[in-house]
């Protein structure tokens, strides 16, 4: 697992080998707020990497896991999760959804 920062992810968003980006907190929290395009599986499920692999595309596939902010440990237990499951590229974008708005990018919600 590598940690990332936001510079990192927007270099990995427009490279040839784009990431799936995985919001790792519960889904209302995810409807909330998220970064554009990222997709919700919680950490917390029994089946996290199994579901992660399908989402992804297999176990060598750049995955980025992130949270809320850098205060948040979702992310990092859900990397460490990755890791043990066998995923090559795993990135853990630490400051999260909160680093990516303070840094000036769009955020997407679900209308109710």
């Amino acid at each position: 697992m590598q940690p990332i920062d936001v510079d990192a992810l927007r270099v990995m968003l427009t490279s040839e080998r784009r990431p799936t980006v995985i919001n790792t907190l519960a889904p209302e929290n995810f409807a909330q707020t998220r970064i554009p395009d990222s997709i919700n599986i919680p950490q917390d499920q029994d089946d996290f990497a199994e579901r992660v692999k399908e989402a992804a595309g297999g176990l060598e596939k750049p995955v980025v896991v992130y949270c809320a902010s850098e205060q948040c440990q979702s992310s990092a237990k859900a990397a460490e999760k990755l890791d043990e499951a066998g995923f090559t590229e795993v990135y853990d974008f630490e400051g999260g959804a909160k680093a990516w708005r303070e840094a000036g990018e769009s955020l997407e919600s679900s209308s109710a």
